[in-house]
């Protein structure tokens, strides 16, 4: 009889004990019911459990039984197998926790500062004319919530949300329009990981080593202001909004943000590439990274400080697998630093990914980009990248056109287009030596190419900038 009661007391302590430790599993918020995971990857499940604790996961898009268990700091990561595009699916792990609505397809990074975080809430017309069509069950917005910490944090909070009017009002408007025409030009079901904060400069989204451990970022870092809206120093959203996302797989990322670098524009090149960088070496993936050129503005003080910080993300095209998406021609007015236009802007950056990420052809994507200039008699000719069909002004006279002699000072030009190449002079100046191109801050340029996208700003020269606040 003892022997009896004893063996009852050790099945119970067993089961409970059993019961306790199933109950232990715990996911990051960004693993959840209608997720969208990557198609056609191994993609990690990952979260908390007891140490040494057996995890069994199951999906319901194939037979295969996923074994993996608790190492001694209590934590679980395994990789599974996604199919196709497709859905809806469920995962069982520990035959307790199930999710439910999965979809499978592509899904993408949306981060940046303010003009990537406007949303409906911020009464963009575009999005409150879009909420009535906004229901899409093959859109999925998780929406990282504002945080920071000091370290590298493993999770953060947030939720998958199935696209509805309400819930894409207050999604990034440049994601949703970037992700919906991606879902319809793929007909795959699209994941938007929305992580952005207004106001932010790239330091804040690049790990603090990075920063601090290279003299001219760190000098740098050290100009930011530090204002009661937003974080300041280097690493301290990426600690808590991006690292915490990193094992998740993602198709690649969409960036909008460089205004709060403008005062530090020299260094804006070296920071991004270590960013980018720090990114992909933490998702072990060097995924595409497409970002949106700062729209002309009137408030940056001196008359050329915009123009170099545009100039300088030109250069960040240098960078591996990048695009950039000139948005010149898509400003109503000049002194909103948020210009209202998501839709066209986001078109431009998903026909990028359509082209260089998914391979589809006869997509106009490419910017016209200065190449070389070559000097005939009284005259410069200029000629492009990417404006192999023709130029177009979309008025008589081409506007934002300057030529220099060597005295450096700029006087507005006449230009004529020459089948791809541009013909820039003026009758006051015998010897030219340079020409810009939309160089100011304010610049709108009406210079196309055949495709009609804009001409991208330049100058021939590489004279230095003084850059003293001076009346526009």
């Amino acid at each position: 009889m003892k022997k009896t009661i004893f063996a009852l007391i050790c099945c119970s302590i067993l089961a409970l004990n059993s019961t306790l430790t199933s109950a232990a599993i715990r996911l990051p918020a960004i693993i959840g019911s209608h997720m969208v995971l990557q198609q056609k990857s191994d993609v990690n499940l990952w979260g908390w459990c007891g140490p040494a604790e057996m995890v069994t996961i199951k999906t319901s898009w194939d037979t295969i039984t996923y074994h993996t268990k608790g190492g001694s700091s209590a934590k679980w990561i395994t990789k599974i197998k996604t199919p196709a595009a497709g859905g809806p699916y469920t995962i069982t792990i520990n035959e307790t926790t199930i999710l439910e609505d999965v979809m499978i397809g592509e899904t993408w990074l949306c981060s940046g500062q303010s003009n990537m975080e406007w949303s409906g809430d911020q009464g963009l017309k575009q999005c409150l004319e879009e909420m009535p069509n906004a229901t899409n069950q093959k859109i999925r917005f998780f929406y990282v919530q504002k945080s920071t910490s000091e370290f590298p944090q493993e999770n953060c909070s947030g939720s998958w949300k199935v696209c509805s009017p309400e819930e894409m009002k207050h999604f990034s408007a440049v994601g949703y329009f970037f992700g919906k025409k991606l879902q319809q030009d793929l007909s795959v079901p699209i994941g938007l990981i929305n992580s952005n904060w207004g106001g932010t400069a790239a330091e804040v989204w690049t790990p603090k080593d990075e920063v601090e451990n290279n003299p001219e970022l760190s000098n740098a870092a050290k100009k930011i202001a530090p204002l009661d809206w937003w974080p300041n120093l280097p690493g301290l959203a990426y600690n808590a909004m991006i690292n915490p996302i990193t094992n998740f797989e993602i198709a690649g990322a969409i960036w909008y943000q460089g205004e709060s670098n403008v005062p530090t524009y020299a260094s804006y090149k070296q920071l991004l590439s270590k960013m980018i960088g720090s990114w992909r070496k933490a998702w072990n993936k060097e995924f595409p990274f497409y970002y949106v050129q700062i729209a002309p503005f009137s408030g940056y003080g001196h008359n050329e400080l915009c123009a170099l910080q545009r100039e300088t993300m030109t250069k960040c095209l240098s960078i591996p697998k990048t695009g950039m998406v000139v948005i010149s021609d898509l400003v109503e007015d000049i002194k909103n630093i948020h210009p209202i236009n998501k839709i066209d802007v986001s078109a431009r950056l998903a026909t990028i990914a359509l082209a260089e990420t998914y391979g589809k052809g006869g997509l106009n994507y490419k910017f016209p980009i200065y190449k070389a200039m070559t000097k005939e008699k009284d005259k410069i000719r200029i000629s492009f990248e990417n404006a192999d069909n023709g130029l177009m002004a979309k008025d008589k006279t081409i506007t934002e056109v300057y030529i220099s002699g060597d005295d450096r000072q700029f006087q507005p030009a006449i230009a004529k287009i020459d089948g791809n190449t541009l013909v820039v002079w003026n009758k006051a100046i015998k010897d030219p030596a340079a020409v810009r191109f939309g160089f100011t801050n304010i610049a709108m340029p009406n210079l196309f190419n055949k495709e009609g996208l804009p001409v991208n700003l330049f100058r021939t020269d590489n004279w230095d900038v003084a850059t003293s606040p001076e009346k526009q």
